[in-house]
């Protein structure tokens, strides 16, 4: 590929790193971590039955996503920080794509495909729906106005 610049690169090689930016999202991801274990330890699932831990992990987090970003902009003054280490970092780390994958794909595996089918297709949907459900909880908030001497 070739740049603005006409040199050979990536489109994103001339930009250069924001390091507190990058601190947001690992100290966002430092704190989403462990409570995605958290909520793993409090969740008990047996061996091959729905992966409830990882299915209400990820749509929490979704809900969360929901809220956070349509408070994030559409509420608040802009933020370099804010998404972020909200978005990105915590709740990157506290949902998890992986998990849930390999959890759907050994349910596959260990012959328990109807199990696994409808954990993909509900983690999607119920994914979906509590997004949705987020943005328009964040958006039903009643909004703070600035008084008037």
């Amino acid at each position: 590929m070739v740049n603005a610049a006409g040199t050979a690169g990536t489109a994103n090689s001339h930009r250069s790193v924001d390091r507190r930016t990058l601190a947001a999202i690992a100290a966002g991801g430092a704190l989403g971590a462990p409570a995605r274990y958290g909520i793993a330890q409090l969740v008990h699932v047996a061996p091959h039955t729905f992966p409830w831990a990882t299915f209400w992990t990820n749509i929490s987090g979704s809900f969360a996503l929901g809220v956070v970003m349509a408070l994030v902009l559409e509420r608040f003054p802009p933020t370099r920080y804010v998404r972020p280490f909200v978005a990105t970092g915590f709740l990157g780390a506290y949902t998890t794509y992986s998990t849930f994958a390999v959890e759907a794909d050994l349910l596959v595996k260990d012959g328990r495909a109807g199990t696994g089918v409808a954990y993909a297709a509900a983690t999607v949907v119920a994914g979906m729906a509590a997004v949705w459900g987020g943005i328009l909880a964040a958006r039903s908030l009643p909004h703070r106005t600035a008084r008037t001497a």
